[in-house]
C-alpha cells in the first residue's frame, strides 16, 4: 500500500515527504520533552524537600541562581515557567508542523490530478474511443481525492503518530518499564483486534465505492447530455432513480467508513482511563504515600492524553488505508497504462505545400478484427478543393482521421510533402490543420471565445474573428440578433443557438487560426441552402492559399471541388472531377441517384 502511495508521488515530492517526517520527529520529541518536564514540576510542588535531595533537581536549582532565583517560591514559579514554554514550544511547532502536513497532502490533489489529466489528452484519439469521458473525470475528480484524503493523508498521519506513540512510550519504559510495557500491550492489542475484525469488510466497501463513484458519474454526464431526450421522452424518474441508487451506497459506505474509524474512540478512552486508575492504585500499593506517586501519575496522564490520540489516529489511518486500496489501485493502473509520448523533436510546423500521400493504407480499429479502410493509395494536391463521398459507413471519416494524424495506420503512410508522419512529428502536422465536425464543441462562453477555442482571453484578436466570421457568414448574425454581439455567452454546448449556428462557429474557429489544410466532415450539414452556397463560395475564394477537403452528403457541396475520392465499403472506387465521375463510375453514378 505504501509502494503504491509513493509511486503516484515525483522524485521531489518524495523529498519534501522526507523532510516532513523529519519535522514530525522533531515535533515528537519536543513533546516527549513537555510531557517529561511535568514529572519534576509536580515532584518539586507535592514534596519541597526533593530540591535538597534529588541532584539533578538540586543542581537545576543552583544553576537558575545564576538568573536571580535565590529561594524555594521562585524556584516554583521558575519551574512552572520553564513547564509552560516548553508546552508552548511544543504547541507551536506541532501547529507548524501541521500546517506543512496538511499543504503537502492537499497539493498532491492538485499535483497528481493534474498529471493524470495530462496524461490523458496526450492519449493517441484511438485511446479515447475506448473510453468514457464520465470515468476519466470521476478518476481525476473523485478517485483522485479518494487516494488523497484516504491515502496519502492516513499515510502521514500514520508515520507521524507511530513516531509520537513510539517516543512516548518509550519515555514511559524509562520511567516504569512494567507498567508501560503493560499499558502499551494492551491498547495496542485492543486496536488490532479491531483493525483485524473490520479489515475485510473496508476492502469490501472500498471496491464497492469505486463502482458506485462510477455509477453515479456516468448517470450524471448521461442526464445532462441527453437532457432534451429525456424531458420529451419523459425519462426523468428511470435517470433520477438511476443516480439515487449509486449515489445512496456511495453515501452509505462513506459513513461506514467514518463510523468504524470513529467508534472505537469511546470504549478504549475507557480502557485507558481505567488502566490510569489502575497506575494510581499500583503505584500507592507500592509506595505507600500519594506525594512519591503523584508526578508519576501526572506523567501518566499527560502522556496518555497525548499518546490516546495518536492510537486512535493510528487505527483511523490503517482503517482508511484498508478502505482506499482499490482507488488507489485503479489510479495507479491508469498511470502504467497510459502511454508516455514522446516530446517533439522540431519547434516548426509542417505546412502542406505540395501533397498529401496516403501509401498502402489498411485500418481496423483496436477492438475490430474488420479492415475499416483496404489498400487505400491515393494522393491530394495542395492547394485545390477535395471531396470525399460514399455511403455512410465506407470509412469517409476513417480516412480523415488517418489524414489528421489521429489514427495511427496498421499499414503504409501518411506523408506530407516529404515527410512521413509519425508520433513524433504529428503534433507538428496537426498544427496546420484547422477541422470542423458535424458536431460542434462548444463551451459555456462567448462567441469570441469559441471561435478562438484554445486561445487565452487577453490574446483572443478580434479582427482576425470578424474576418473569419464574415467567410462563416456569421458576422450579420452576431451584429444584428445577439445584446452583447461578440461576447455574448452561448450557454453550456451551445444550447442558446441552432445547429447551424453552431456550425458558422465551427468553421469560423477554423479559419481563425490560419491553418494551410481545412477539414469539413460534414460541417455544412446543419446549414440551409443559401447558407451553405454563401460558405461555399467564400471558401472556394480562399482555396488558392489553402487545401480543403470537404466530406459530404449533398452533392451540390462536391460537385465544384477540383477532384473527388468515392469511397465504398473502405475501398477508393474512383477519382476525379465531378463531370468525369459521373460519366464513367457507374458505382459514383448509382450514388448520387441514391442521394438525390
Amino acid at each position: 500500500m505504501i509502494k503504491k502511495l509513493l509511486y503516484l508521488l515525483s522524485t521531489g515530492e518524495q523529498k519534501k515527504m522526507y523532510l516532513l517526517f523529519v519535522m514530525m520527529l522533531t515535533m515528537a520529541l519536543i513533546d516527549m520533552i513537555g510531557v517529561a518536564s511535568i514529572m519534576p514540576f509536580i515532584a518539586v510542588l507535592s514534596n519541597p524537600e526533593i530540591i535538597h535531595t534529588n541532584h539533578l533537581i538540586q543542581f537545576i536549582f543552583r544553576y537558575s541562581g545564576q538568573f536571580g532565583i535565590e529561594t524555594e517560591q521562585q524556584f516554583f514559579f521558575f519551574l512552572g515557567i520553564l513547564v509552560l514554554f516548553l508546552l508552548i514550544l511544543s504547541l507551536s511547532f506541532k501547529a507548524l508542523t501541521l500546517f506543512f502536513q496538511f499543504k503537502f497532502t492537499q497539493m498532491r490533489e492538485y499535483s497528481i490530478g493534474k498529471r493524470l489529466i495530462e496524461s490523458y489528452l496526450h492519449q493517441p484519439y484511438s485511446w479515447f474511443l475506448n473510453h468514457h469521458s464520465a470515468e476519466l473525470g470521476k478518476t481525476i475528480l473523485s478517485e483522485v481525492r479518494s487516494v488523497v484524503a484516504s491515502g496519502i493523508s492516513p499515510m502521514i498521519n500514520l508515520i507521524s503518530n507511530s513516531i509520537v506513540a513510539i517516543i512516548l512510550l518509550a519515555l514511559l519504559i524509562v520511567i516504569n518499564p512494567k507498567l508501560a510495557l503493560i499499558a502499551g500491550f494492551t491498547l495496542t492489542l485492543a486496536y488490532a483486534l479491531l483493525y483485524k475484525t473490520v479489515r475485510s469488510f473496508l476492502n469490501k466497501i472500498g471496491k464497492e465505492t469505486v463502482i458506485d463513484d462510477s455509477s453515479r458519474f456516468k448517470a450524471v454526464s448521461e442526464s445532462f447530455g441527453a437532457a432534451k431526450e429525456i424531458k420529451l421522452g419523459g425519462f426523468e424518474k428511470v435517470y433520477i432513480d438511476r443516480f439515487a441508487k449509486s449515489a445512496k451506497n456511495y453515501s452509505r459506505n462513506q459513513a461506514n467508513t467514518k463510523i468504524i474509524a470513529l467508534l472505537p474512540r469511546f470504549g478504549l478512552e475507557a480502557i485507558a482511563f481505567g488502566g490510569i486508575i489502575l497506575v494510581v492504585l499500583s503505584l500507592l500499593s507500592d509506595s505507600g504515600t500519594l506525594n512519591n506517586v503523584l508526578p508519576v501519575i501526572a506523567l501518566y496522564v499527560f502522556a496518555g492524553y497525548r499518546l490516546m490520540p495518536a492510537l486512535q489516529q493510528i487505527y483511523a489511518s490503517l482503517a482508511a488505508l484498508r478502505f482506499v486500496g482499490p482507488s488507489l489501485d485503479s489510479v495507479c493502473r491508469n498511470f502504467e497504462k497510459l502511454e508516455n509520448i514522446p516530446p517533439l523533436n522540431e519547434k516548426n510546423n509542417i505546412l502542406l505545400k505540395n501533397k498529401i500521400i496516403l501509401k498502402n493504407i489498411n485500418y481496423n480499429y483496436p477492438s475490430s478484427k474488420k479492415n475499416i479502410l483496404r489498400n487505400i493509395n491515393i494522393t491530394i494536391p495542395a492547394q485545390k478543393r477535395i471531396g470525399i463521398v460514399g455511403k455512410t459507413g465506407s470509412g469517409k471519416t476513417t480516412l480523415i482521421d488517418i489524414i489528421l494524424g489521429l489514427l495511427d495506420t496498421r499499414s503504409g503512410y501518411l506523408k506530407i510533402d516529404d515527410k512521413i508522419i509519425n508520433t513524433e512529428n504529428q503534433k507538428l502536422w496537426q498544427k496546420s490543420i484547422g477541422y470542423v465536425p458535424q458536431k460542434i464543441y462548444l463551451t459555456d462562453d462567448t462567441i469570441a471565445a469559441n471561435i478562438a477555442f484554445g486561445v487565452d482571453a487577453k490574446n483572443i484578436d478580434l479582427d482576425k474573428i470578424i474576418e473569419a466570421s464574415k467567410i462563416a457568414n456569421l458576422h450579420e448574425f452576431v451584429l444584428n440578433e445577439l445584446p452583447l454581439k461578440y461576447e455574448t455567452r452561448i450557454g453550456e454546448r451551445g444550447i442558446r443557438l441552432s445547429g447551424g449556428q453552431s456550425q458558422r462557429i465551427g468553421i469560423a474557429r477554423a479559419l481563425y487560426h490560419e491553418t494551410n489544410l481545412l477539414v469539413f466532415d460534414e460541417a455544412t450539414s446543419a446549414l440551409d441552402y443559401h447558407t451553405e452556397k454563401s460558405v461555399m463560395e467564400a471558401l472556394n475564394k480562399i482555396s488558392k492559399d489553402r487545401t480543403i477537403i470537404i466530406i459530404a452528403h449533398r452533392l451540390n457541396t462536391i460537385m465544384e471541388c477540383d477532384k473527388i475520392f468515392f469511397l465504398e465499403k473502405g475501398e477508393i472506387k474512383g477519382e476525379g472531377r465531378y463531370d468525369e465521375l459521373i460519366n464513367t463510375n457507374n458505382s459514383f453514378k448509382t450514388f448520387t441517384l441514391a442521394s438525390t
